[in-house]
């Protein structure tokens, strides 16, 4: 007979490369005073997880944990239905089919996590499936960000380097709900995939070096953070702005997003990330008129889930790699 009181869970409590994770019975959490359980259903498996299970970038663990990881269960995204509410919890139920994003204390590659019932989840888009639902949230919450940093406007020209991942497949689509024009750069299976999201011109990265263009555009967004601030400078309007999602060589856009803003012209913008309940509420919106849909790569079982950080980890994926649990 089962134990309720468990539930399986892809554990690591070792940094290093997807053998750490092992898929193990842990037991079932208890929603706080304040806290919703999520029996999940569906989750990603993206770059942040990647990161804070590698701490490749030594700089994550002063979020994550200095010497091991403080939090066991990684996912960030997640689909599922409330299975029960604390005490005080107002606006949701059991049995709400919600979708939602916690890179605070992650928990969503397992059966159930917890989820504070005021953070940045929302009740599902009607009739959207599970695996749809769990892709809305990180992505498009790191591009949201980004856009409104740049302060786009409509009419500006946005060029969006990495146009085929999470993060700039939803560049691409909200730039356009915003009214840029938009120029993305993939490679050639993707050409008429991205066009269709809304780019009004794609670039096939292996024919045309895009810094190299004899055009200027005041936003280049960098979503995978292959190109430099220094080679797209010459691209750049006047005052035209670079943002990147890595850190870029040498950790160099730190620094360079401290002192460019302060000489009036070209600059290089690194903003913090931060996430909301109406960031969730603004992207289920979109997704539920189409002006926005999570493009879906791969599924695989929990089980399967070091298989999906290696895909991951290739660099390949098209949007996102979604794990049914």
């Amino acid at each position: 007979m089962e134990n309720s009181n468990l539930m399986k869970a892809a554990i690591n409590t070792r940094y290093g490369a997807p053998d750490v994770v092992q898929i193990k019975d842990i037991p079932k959490p208890e929603p706080a005073a304040n806290e919703l359980l999520i029996r999940v259903r569906a989750s990603t498996v993206n770059r942040t997880d990647c990161g804070f299970r590698s701490a490749e970038y030594f700089i994550s663990r002063f979020f994550s944990g200095l010497f091991k990881p403080k939090n066991h269960v990684l996912g960030n995204e997640f689909a599922g239905e409330v299975e029960a509410v604390g005490s005080g919890v107002s606006g949701f139920k059991v049995g709400d089919r919600v979708c939602g994003y916690n890179d605070l204390t992650f928990g969503a590659h397992a059966e159930y996590m917890r989820m504070p019932a005021d953070g940045p989840v929302v009740h599902m888009p009607e009739g959207m499936a599970f695996e749809t639902a769990a892709a809305i949230s990180e992505g498009a919450h790191y591009a949201l960000c980004d856009i409104r940093a740049a302060n786009v406007q409509a009419g500006q020209q946005v060029l969006v380097n990495g146009a085929t991942g999470a993060i700039g497949s939803a560049a691409v689509q909200l730039l356009k709900h915003f009214g840029a024009v938009v120029t993305a750069v993939c490679a050639t299976p993707h050409l008429k995939r991205i066009e269709d999201l809304g780019a009004a011109r794609v670039i096939d990265y292996t024919a045309t070096d895009f810094t190299r263009m004899d055009v200027h555009f005041d936003l280049v967004f960098d979503a995978v953070g292959k190109s430099t601030f220094g080679k797209c400078r010459r691209i750049l309007k006047p005052k035209g702005i670079y943002i990147s999602t890595e850190f870029g060589p040498y950790a160099q856009n730190v620094p360079l997003a401290l002192f460019t803003p302060l000489l009036g012209g070209k600059k290089l913008l690194f903003p913090l990330p931060t996430v909301s309940k109406a960031d969730i509420e603004f992207l289920k919106q979109l997704a539920e008129t189409g002006a926005f849909k999570p493009l879906i790569d791969r599924q695989y079982p929990l089980d399967q889930i070091r298989d999906a950080y290696r895909y991951v980890e290739t660099g390949q994926k098209t949007g996102n790699v979604i794990i049914n649990v």
